[in-house]
């Protein structure tokens, strides 16, 4: 293990060092609940591989994250936004807003998010 990895946030939860409020995992996946939540639903889904962003996935990161849209999309049904919709979002690098650097996606939902982000 790296010293990167070892004291990566994400990583320890994952490796259940630090405690989380987990909803979803597999060998390779976990969800949990955000502890500072944007939003009713505000989970965030990791690689358990420690990998910084979506630029630095290996080919079995990318298979995990390959998976990720529809491990989200039975979360969005279990948490009651599947049907008013929700949102799916990587941020990557400091300029993005990323504050943890281990791949992490946010699913957001349970209120009128605004802000088009694409047309």
């Amino acid at each position: 293990m790296s010293a990167a990895t070892s004291e990566c946030l994400f990583c320890k939860i994952a490796r259940k060092e630090i405690p989380a409020v987990p909803v979803y995992e597999d060998d390779s996946l976990l969800a949990f609940k955000d502890i500072f939540p944007q939003a009713p639903v505000h989970l965030l889904l990791i690689p358990k591989a420690h990998c910084e962003g979506l630029a630095d996935m290996t080919p079995g990161i990318a298979e995990t994250v390959g998976r990720l849209p529809q491990v989200a999309a039975r979360l969005a049904q279990e948490h009651g936004v599947a049907a008013s919709g929700w949102r799916l979002l990587s941020n990557n690098g400091p300029d993005s807003g990323q504050s943890v650097f281990h791949l992490h996606f946010h699913l957001l939902g349970g209120k009128p998010l605004g802000g088009k982000l694409c047309l």
